[in-house]
């Protein structure tokens, strides 16, 4: 009698649906967007363009001003800060930059004068350039995944004059957690800046000749018509973005 009891639960056991295990939890990856603000620093290089050229003198002291034709260049560092909106593939936003630029701030002057002999002592022929310069610029890129490549434009500045700059670069989202943060950037970017007027003083002093036996003159650059002072940067940038992915 146990006997057919016993064999009478294990039939009814079996005829019970098995039971399944819980289904292992979905954790959803989060997803990177370029969207937001951000802030970080830069460093990088740059070259002013020297279009001088050499000015023929009459008058008083007749003769050949030249200039040295080799582009002045020095370090760039500094910060910015930004936003940006993504839709889609792509991605809108607005920058602005502060940096401190080691530039040459003089250029060298020789003069030649023409059927007189004599000594030339140049002054400072100075092209009052800014030490440091800054620019509020609006970006538009497209985004590939975790890569953007970008133009951008808009205005540049410096301590006494204003001017235009355009560039572009390429910039990458890093793994999260990189350096601590869910959302650190790195880039590359290439500006090329104008500023009007921001020239050396064409009109200026720019040294003096004494001839042979005769008195100390001054010699004075006329104005040939240049009031441009380009300045190419090139720079990494590394940039913090606020909140998460």
């Amino acid at each position: 009698m146990a006997g057919l009891t016993l064999a009478a639960a294990s039939a009814s056991a079996a005829d019970l649906p098995a039971r399944a295990a819980p289904p292992a939890p979905v954790i959803a990856a989060p997803i990177f967007t370029w969207t937001g603000f951000y802030a970080g620093l830069n460093a990088g290089y740059g070259w002013r363009s020297d279009d001088r050229e050499s000015v023929v003198l009459g008058g008083a002291v007749p003769g050949t001003l030249f200039f040295d034709n080799d582009d002045d260049g020095g370090f760039v560092i500094g910060g910015q800060i930004g936003y940006n909106y993504q839709i889609g593939s792509f991605v809108i936003g607005l920058e602005t930059d502060i940096q401190w630029a080691d530039t040459d701030e003089g250029n060298a002057v020789r003069f030649v004068p023409l059927g007189a002999a004599g000594t030339f002592v140049p002054g400072r022929f100075d092209n009052n350039l800014s030490d440091w310069f800054g620019t509020v610029r609006a970006r538009a890129g497209v985004a590939i995944d975790r890569v953007l490549i970008y133009a951008t434009g808009g205005l540049a500045y410096s301590d006494d004059n204003t001017g235009w700059a355009v560039g572009g670069g390429v910039e990458w989202a890093m793994p999260a957690g990189f350096l601590g943060s869910s959302a650190v950037t790195f880039g590359i970017e290439g500006l090329w800046l104008g500023f009007d007027g921001d020239d050396n003083d064409n009109n200026g002093l720019v040294g003096t000749f004494t001839p042979v036996g005769g008195g100390t003159v001054n010699v004075f650059a006329p104005d040939i018509g240049n009031d441009d002072n380009d300045f190419f940067v090139a720079r990494a940038k590394l940039n913090f973005k606020f909140g998460t992915y």
